[in-house]
């Protein structure tokens, strides 16, 4: 797990655990190597809306609608980012295995509606073979996420 995160949960007293798996790219495959729910296990999208790099959080088993992501933004061009538009954001992460907290990382975050409605959430810990795992709850406390449906 990367420093950062660690960092911050611990000083939050935040509940988590913390669960190596074999390596797995993308977070379906995770989900799949780590036997747990494609519904509860997030996967971090990063988007430009209107020219703004934001976090999308949604489980691993959907896909991000950009139309209704813009509309909640209530921006006039949302799309996914490319890596190197993100890259140099998250030093302290592999490609791909950004952790959900954006607060971390001066971003702001939306998450899915059918994520926030898991009990317990997993994701990926900053690299492709650990994932947290946290309830929901103490997820929204310390990230603040906007709710949408994307």
């Amino acid at each position: 797990m990367n420093s950062k995160l660690q960092n911050f949960l611990i000083e939050e007293r935040i509940n988590y655990i913390s669960l190596p798996h074999s390596v797995a790219i993308p977070a379906q495959k995770v989900a799949q190597v780590a036997h747990i729910s494609g519904n509860s296990m997030a996967k971090t999208v990063i988007v430009s809306a209107d020219g703004v790099i934001t976090m999308s959080i949604l489980p691993a088993s959907t896909r991000l609608d950009l139309d209704d992501l813009k509309k909640t933004m209530g921006a006039k061009k949302v799309r996914l980012a490319k890596e190197y538009e993100f890259r140099d954001l998250f030093p302290d992460c592999e490609v791909g295995a950004m952790p959900p907290f954006g607060n971390l990382y001066e971003m702001n975050v939306f998450v899915s509606k059918k994520l926030a409605s898991e009990e317990h959430i997993y994701f990926n810990a900053g690299n492709h073979s650990e994932i947290v795992r946290l309830s929901y709850t103490d997820f929204d406390n310390a990230v603040h996420p906007v709710l949408a449906d994307i």
